[in-house]
């Protein structure tokens, strides 16, 4: 009956809206009503002022309490049709709006008032206009368009990356957007943690991949969702990190990717406000939003803080042969750089297009985006990834003043956020010079130069004090803090921890790209056999390989990151680019922490101890150059004060008076052990060192707590071949036995 009456509806006035509940009011007659040709019988201005002719603000849905008022921007747009649907697999709608210019057009906003329309409605669009890929306009009338606020999607379960990427309706297969109310959640007095960066140790971690394998313990139900990191969060406590770097959780086409395969780091967003639908556990559309919020406010609640990765350098829409998602279809010229003959779109990202974030437009969608994360979702920091990008303006050329940028850093909203910034993409590489006055950046520089040094190569000495100091070479000329260098060895992007000392090579046959894809120079040694060994010798190597780099990355001065599973040893078998493989490549086996308790042991010693040393913990009000300024630091090789910065060193040593306590590090990368004279203690010091860690020795001799380190009466130390050696003097000191 429905049915009938909403097709004769229809026919009689197809511009409003009929909204059903109100058939059930005593006083409403429908056959009067109609009779008398209905032009006003619902009394619509009775509901609400403009109720066919909508608002052109907010962008997206606002809900009210008598309906929803939708808004979109689309500049060179002839028609629209706002679509609604009863489930996500219709191959039609069950309601189609179309918007009269003349009524529901402002400036380039298409916009209405619908009556009755209520959270957990499914919504979409289909925009008519131009089809001239030579002016740079793709409109297709044929394909169900995203809403680009849309808070919230659901994926048919015969969801078709291709459809939408031919001709032809794709309305069947078609993600959808579903209608959310955030006014029903109870956040119980939760905000932001603001921990200061001096205190900041970060774990980059993938949402599936943490929990998903079998062996997380996670509830069956649970794994690989948002809930089971909430599970798995005394874990993380334990460990000692601050914060977790979430890889993307945007809503993004799992589809993207080559044949048979799966994406799966999420670097392929189509929306940049709804939460990835696939980390939730429950099957409800509108959960995932709620599951989202319960993990965060849980994190805060252990005292760890919640940073996004974020990807606003291009959509997963891709190049000229790609899908028609939302943006392409609603205001391509808007939303992508294109090339001159603007047929083809600018690649700055890697993926087929770069995002045109400079353009009004575009600034106004990123910042409102995070806004969402920051107010809504209540999210403590950014990555940003490809983040030079940001600095392109509509023409891909480099801007001195990006206003986005500007926008994001002078923002108030965002005055404690911490704002990370991958700076570089391809063609710009702008570590140490990006853009603003309070971003981090990601020092890829520090990455590459300390494993050089692990490795053993020629001319890394020189380069080693400059990363171990927070890169002064790069930053010093900011008058910035230390933090300003996110120090990392390893990421999502590239070798493992446990790869880096295991592979010469890649090994990415199995994402079905002829391993072409992914780095070739990665700096890594595999310390004498490619891939797994059962040789104890090469074992040995390779766990103290492994200690060093983690030593040099978490005692540094700067902010620390590890990767997800490298305090285990996961293994991704040599994949440096395992983008698509959702599976045991890139799962977290949590089998590993017990079959390397020993490297577990020693990185969460290594946090606890980072906390500790008041010298990498300094004044935050003091710049970079101030603290090297007060710093008293001394460089040695295996004779005191006599560094060896040949080309041809492969070794290093230096000592830090701070306070009560004297740290006196030995780096020996060469392939032999030497014996380095160490310095006398002052005399107002106990005049005894201890040998806190030395990534020579077994657990649990590699690593004491201070107050159970062995003493070392020697004026001299033989540090072993790829080692790394700790000792302190302390002022006051418990009387210890050899």
């Amino acid at each position: 009956m429905i049915n009938t009456l909403s097709q004769l509806w229809d026919k009689i006035n197809p511009r409003v809206v009929l909204d059903f509940d109100m058939l059930k009011e005593p006083k409403f007659n429908l056959l009067d009503s109609l009779q008398n040709n209905i032009k006003t019988p619902l009394t619509l201005k009775n509901i609400m002022p403009h109720a066919i002719h909508g608002k052109s603000y907010p962008l997206g849905v606002t809900l009210f309490k008598e309906g929803a008022n939708f808004c979109i921007h689309s500049k060179n747009a002839s028609g629209i049709d706002l679509l609604f649907f009863d489930s996500a697999e219709d191959s039609q709608p069950a309601r189609t709006m179309s918007l009269d210019p003349k009524v529901n057009r402002t400036f380039h906003y298409w916009h209405t008032f619908v009556p009755g329309v209520k959270a957990g409605q499914i919504y979409a669009y289909r925009i008519s206009g131009p089809y001239q890929p030579e002016k740079g306009l793709r409109f297709d009338n044929e394909k169900v368009l995203l809403d680009p606020y849309g808070h919230s999607l659901i994926v048919p379960k015969n969801y078709s990356r291709r459809a939408a990427s031919k001709p032809g309706d794709n309305t069947a297969s078609a993600m959808k957007n579903i209608i959310v109310n955030f006014d029903e959640y109870d956040w119980e007095n939760d905000e932001p943690l603001n921990i200061p960066f001096t205190e900041t140790v970060i774990y980059e971690m993938h949402v599936r991949g943490f929990t998903h394998h079998s062996s997380s313990g996670v509830t069956a139900e649970k794994r690989g969702t948002y809930a089971g990191v909430i599970e798995k969060i005394p874990y993380l406590k334990s460990l000692g990190i601050t914060a977790v770097e979430l890889m993307p959780v945007f809503q993004y086409d799992m589809q993207d990717a080559p044949q048979g395969l799966t994406n799966y780091w999420g670097y392929s967003p189509v929306s940049f406000f709804a939460p990835h639908s696939g980390y939730s556990s429950q099957n409800e559309p509108m959960s995932v939003i709620n599951e989202f919020r319960d993990m965060v406010k849980a994190l805060h609640r252990a005292g760890i803080e919640v940073i996004l990765d974020v990807v606003y350098n291009h959509t997963s829409e891709n190049d000229e042969h790609g899908p028609t998602f939302s943006f392409r279809g609603i205001g391509n010229r808007t939303y992508y750089i294109l090339e001159k003959d603007q047929a083809k779109y600018a690649n700055y990202s890697g993926t087929g297009n770069t995002l045109n974030s400079n353009h009004p437009i575009v600034r106004r969608l990123i910042l409102d985006s995070l806004h969402y994360w920051v107010e809504k979702m209540h999210v403590d920091g950014f990555r940003f990834d490809l983040a030079s990008i940001l600095s392109r303006g509509e023409h891909g050329e480099p801007l001195a003043n990006p206003p986005i940028l500007w926008d994001i850093e002078t923002d108030p909203i965002f005055a404690s956020t911490k704002l990370i910034a991958e700076a570089w993409d391809i063609g710009l590489y702008q570590v140490g010079s990006f853009v603003g006055d309070r971003w981090k950046e990601w020092n890829g520089r520090f990455r590459d130069d300390v494993r050089s040094f692990i490795r053993g190569d020629e001319d890394s000495v020189p380069k080693l004090p400059k990363r171990i100091l927070a890169s002064p070479d790069l930053f010093l000329h900011e008058e910035r803090e230390p933090e300003q260098s996110i120090n990392f060895i390893t990421s999502h992007d590239g070798f493992t921890l446990n790869d880096l000392v295991s592979y010469n090579r890649k090994h990415n046959e199995a994402n079905n790209e002829g391993n072409r894809d992914g780095m070739d120079d990665n700096i890594s040694w595999n310390c004498g056999a490619e891939g797994p060994s059962d040789n104890p010798e090469i074992e040995a190597l390779r766990k103290q390989q492994i200690k060093n780099f983690l030593m040099i990355n978490l005692l540094s001065l700067g902010v620390p990151m590890l990767l997800m599973g490298d305090e285990a040893r996961r293994t991704q078998l040599g994949n440096n680019n395992a983008y698509c493989q959702d599976n045991e490549i890139s799962w977290f086996d949590w089998s590993f922490l017990v079959k390397h308790a020993d490297i577990y042991r020693f990185t969460k010693m290594l946090i606890q101890f980072r906390k500790y040393l008041d010298f990498l913990s300094a004044d935050r009000d003091l710049s970079l150059s101030q603290l090297l300024e007060l710093a008293k630091i001394r460089w040695h090789g295996v004779q005191l004060n006599r560094p060896n910065w040949e080309r041809s060193s492969h070794n290093l040593a230096f000592s830090v008076l701070n306070g009560d306590a004297i740290f006196y590090f030995i780096l020996n990368a060469s392939n032999k052990s030497l014996l380095f004279k160490l310095e006398e203690i002052p005399s107002h010091f106990n005049g005894t060192w201890l040998r806190v860690i030395d990534t020579s020795l077994e657990s649990p001799n590699d690593f004491h707590p201070i107050a159970e380190a062995p003493i070392h009466d020697d004026l001299y130390y033989k540090a072993q071949a790829h080692s790394i050696v700790l000792l302190i003097a302390e002022r006051t000191l418990i009387q210890k036995s050899k």
